[in-house]
């Protein structure tokens, strides 16, 4: 019997070259970090003016210039000692919010409680991102948009590239309380912090630093604060929408069981009949039970109210996730202009495989569909076919459907004609990188129902267009 070969794939080859250029840019960054944490704006000017001093005061004659240079050198060696013996133990406790949304602030508290004993003056709290670094694969395959117009020693050392990363991996910004504190031993203190989401998902906040300045301001100690694991799950960034009245209306059953779920009594009174297990108090005839000596319910005539599919397309074409951000951001800014109170919404969409997401009557924001829209990731196979199967087997309780499609391609604009088939209404949301490439092809096969293009970065101001 041949033995099964299990082993593992081999890792993609990288050059030696980009090795070596990782290892430079990654090593460096740490010690960028490090030194930038612990020398002030202030202390790096004073720095400066130190080398010149140490420069122009190599001439011994030039008595001023050295006596400078002596004083600033004082001042640092004292500043350094200062920052360096300085002490201080907490632990903290954060309040945070529910949830959080791409590129709006948000601010939360945490509880600080100095577990030393002695005073603690003069202190800052930093909220600290995680390694920000990319991966050696990301770094030698994944380059900057523009990299191929820049100058030939930037193409071959690819600094910027590095930092694009740096940057795109970047998950929040800010993390600084407000204002120096002291608290004594054995005392708490609330202090306020204030974030800037750069990156929709699950955001860990698990590394809060203790400043401690020197009284100069020059040097500062940083020290890891005990704390938990938190986290904040943060929306994708939304769009204004043109004020959009939707297709469809509630519709009226007699007798029979709503489509949607409602909130109250809903529609019109239509007589009395016997009581039935199930029914509620509320509806309870309490004169005709009197009058008639058995239990008697009001019945009313029950509402259906509209129910829309939000179908999201996120299949990325040639890696181009920035693309599928924008999708998502569409997708968003559709769910939360979406009034469940009136109306129910499903997000149909991948995640390994085709999944809806209820949205169920009376809540103000989707907030379930906004969760999961954080959370989604790009899919690398185009597997339509089972998006379509799971629309289909929800035909019948659906009153029209919005799709965002992730670039534009013959099999969408087949899967979106098979969708308008069946009778259900569809209105296409196309986010493309050139839109004139999306109009040859929609010459070629006309779309069979209401299409937008949105073209970043005008993405906003096309959904403000929008007449739906």
């Amino acid at each position: 019997m041949s033995r099964r070969n299990t082993a593992a794939p081999a890792a993609p080859k990288v050059s030696w070259f980009y090795r070596a250029l990782y290892r430079s840019y990654s090593r460096g960054s740490i010690v960028s970090l490090f030194f930038n944490r612990r020398v002030t704006p202030v202390g790096w000017g004073i720095l400066s003016l130190l080398l010149l001093t140490a420069i122009l005061g190599v001439d011994f004659s030039k008595s001023t210039l050295y006596q400078l240079f002596s004083l600033i050198l004082g001042a640092l060696a004292v500043s350094l000692g200062w920052a360096w013996c300085r002490r201080g133990r907490l632990t903290v406790e954060r309040e945070l919010p529910r949830y959080a949304t791409v590129g709006e602030s948000f601010s939360y508290f945490v509880t600080v409680t100095n577990r030393g004993r002695h005073a603690l003056r003069g202190f800052f709290l930093d909220e600290w991102p995680p390694d920000a670094r990319p991966s050696l694969l990301s770094f030698a395959r994944i380059g900057e948009p523009g990299e191929e117009r820049r100058n030939a020693f930037d193409r071959f050392f690819v600094y910027y590239r590095w930092r694009w990363l740096l940057e795109r991996r970047l998950l929040f910004e800010g993390g600084r309380g407000s204002g120096q504190k002291m608290v004594g031993p054995g005392d708490s203190v609330r202090v306020r912090m204030e974030l800037l989401p750069r990156k929709r998902g699950l955001i860990p906040l698990s590394d809060l630093r203790l400043r401690l300045p020197d009284p100069l301001g020059l040097f500062q100690r940083c020290r890891k604060v005990l704390s938990g694991d938190d986290s904040v799950i943060v929306f994708p960034r939304y769009y204004r929408l043109a004020p959009i009245k939707f297709s469809g209306q509630a519709c009226f059953e007699h007798g029979g069981d709503v489509l949607s779920n409602t909130a109250g009594q809903s529609g019109d009174f239509l007589g009395l009949r016997d009581y039935r297990s199930g029914d509620p108090m509320r509806r309870i005839h309490w004169k005709g039970w009197a009058r008639t000596g058995r239990p008697i319910v009001r019945e009313f005539e029950d509402v259906s109210l509209p129910h829309y599919a939000l179908i999201l397309d996120n299949f990325v074409e040639h890696g181009d996730e920035n693309l599928l951000e924008d999708s998502i951001s569409v997708a968003a800014s559709f769910a939360r202009a979406m009034d469940t109170r009136h109306n129910t919404l499903d997000l149909v969409t991948m995640k390994d495989e085709a999944v809806v997401v209820r949205e169920g009557q009376g809540v103000g924001r989707s907030e379930n569909i906004m969760k999961a829209l954080a959370e989604i990731g790009g899919e690398p196979e185009e597997r339509l076919e089972d998006l379509e199967k799971v629309i289909i087997s929800h035909r019948e309780r659906l009153t029209a459907g919005i799709v965002v499609f992730t670039g534009w391609s013959l099999a969408r604009a087949d899967f979106l004609r098979r969708l308008t088939m069946t009778g259900l209404e569809m209105t296409a949301l196309i986010l493309c990188r050139d839109a004139s490439d999306v109009r040859a092809i929609t010459e070629e096969r006309p779309m069979p129902c209401r299409h937008h293009l949105l073209e970043p970065p005008a993405i906003e101001e096309e959904l403000m267009k929008l007449q739906l």
